[in-house]
């Protein structure tokens, strides 16, 4: 029996791939091992987004490539988006890699493992819209919660984005096998979904019946064990009144909401090719804002886009001031081979981008500072995770937290709460921006 072991980087939706990997290989008669160290063969599942993505995948490849050398490990596959983006390249370059898998391929993860224990180096690629959207997982997540990817691939054709490239064109996952996934999650245990694509909000407009993703939403609620559902990657151009109508009216459905927006001003978003301008976004939140009274509001935004002049800039710092996101995360422009914005004139420098980037978080810190000082003293739920050593308290998130990009609230408790329980905190204080508490 080989021992097969899973690095998965980079997005949720890349996780939930590497979950299906992991069932096919499971099923296959392989044994699912926790740790690098004490597996035969180790899957590095990439992501190839940006730079940064990059090289952290390149990294890992190099540290695993070490561990062959010593005889640890006898096998390295490299799946995902950088080997879907870069394919045979990977092979040339990295001696330590014996096997590249690209994404339409994912179903013959097992073939591929049989050739690399032959000690064949090998690749294997097949159209990408042949990646498996259906079947089962081994959960890599704790046991409450899980992500549920209901599409693949993207239309939006951002400039700046490689995504169409690497993952191929939009398209819906069938709602039955969508509900018969969360009921499985649930019969095992999973009470939290969220609810991930690269276009959230396109859901079933591929389908051509009237599915759409208030309706999958709907449907979702009715599911005995899941307690709460969390929208991630809203398109702001597909935000309807339906799906602003169930997210208020739905108590399942958390008044949270990832809305993307990547800037404000028109001339940069044309750029970027997206729709908007300052003033039909601040529409939007405040449209949004009143539907769903307390809602809370993520984006992303990118600084340093090519052709982004000082006005340009001036513009996005007032509408994060403006706008006052709960959430938000800013991110330098990385330069993509591929991509339309990578030949755009107007290139700024690396110094120029970081140092805007840190402007605008640095705007969100007074924000989120302020933002925080409205829930002192209130009680707020939260889903436990555990204690935390270091802190010497318990951890865990609130309604407004998703796992990975947002904070954590720490709090005290003499009740001894396990992961996974949801329970009620006062807010007391705050450290930097994760509130502290007391279990009631």
């Amino acid at each position: 029996m080989t021992k097969i072991g899973m690095i998965s980087l980079g997005c949720a939706k890349n996780r939930v791939d590497a979950e299906m990997l992991l069932h096919t290989l499971k099923e296959a008669g392989h044994q699912i091992v926790s740790e690098p160290e004490s597996a035969d063969i180790v899957i590095v599942n990439t992501c190839g987004f940006i730079e940064d993505a990059k090289k952290e995948s390149i990294d890992e490849i190099i540290e695993l490539g070490n561990l062959k050398k010593e005889g640890k490990i006898k096998g390295i596959i490299v799946t995902g988006c950088l080997a879907e983006r870069y394919r045979d390249e990977i092979l040339k370059e990295m001696y330590e890699v014996d096997a590249v898998v690209g994404i339409g391929a994912n179903a013959k993860i097992d073939s591929v493992v049989e050739q690399v224990l032959k000690k064949k180096r090998t690749s294997l690629y097949d159209e990408k819209t042949k990646l498996p959207l259906c079947g089962g997982r081994v959960q890599s997540t704790p046991h409450y919660y899980a992500y549920l990817k209901i599409a693949e691939g993207c239309d939006n054709k951002c400039a700046y984005c490689a995504i169409p490239l690497i993952r191929g064109p939009f398209r819906s996952k069938p709602m039955n096998d969508i509900l018969e996934e969360a009921r499985t999650l649930a019969k095992n245990g999973v009470t939290e979904l969220m609810v991930i694509a690269q276009d959230t909000t396109k859901y079933g407009a591929d389908f051509k019946d009237g599915t759409s993703l208030a309706i999958l939403l709907k449907e979702l609620c009715k599911i005995d064990g899941i307690r709460w559902i969390r929208l991630l990657y809203c398109y702001p151009d597909r935000i309807t009144d339906e799906l602003l109508d169930v997210i208020a009216s739905e108590e399942k459905v958390l008044k949270y909401i990832d809305l993307p927006l990547q800037h404000c001003n028109k001339d940069v978003l044309r750029s970027m090719n997206r729709n908007g301008d300052k003033e039909s976004l601040s529409a939007l939140i405040s449209k949004i804002r009143k539907k769903v009274p307390g809602v809370v509001l993520r984006t992303t935004l990118i600084a340093g886009f090519p052709g982004e002049s000082e006005e340009a800039f001036e513009e996005l710092c007032d509408f994060v001031n403006e706008a006052k996101f709960e959430r938000l995360g800013c991110f330098a422009y990385s330069r993509e081979e591929d991509t339309p914005a990578y030949d755009m004139d107007g290139q700024l420098d690396e110094e120029t981008k970081r140092s805007r980037c840190d402007i605008i978080m640095q705007q969100q810190q007074i924000i989120m500072e302020r933002y925080n000082d409205t829930l002192l003293n209130r009680d707020v739920e939260v889903l436990c995770e555990g204690y935390d050593e270091i802190a010497e308290c318990y951890i865990g998130r609130t309604k407004a937290d998703s796992p990975d990009v947002d904070g954590n609230i720490f709090f005290f408790s003499d009740k001894n709460p396990k992961p996974g329980d949801y329970i009620t905190v006062k807010i007391k204080e705050y450290i930097g921006c994760d509130p502290v508490g007391e279990q009631l």
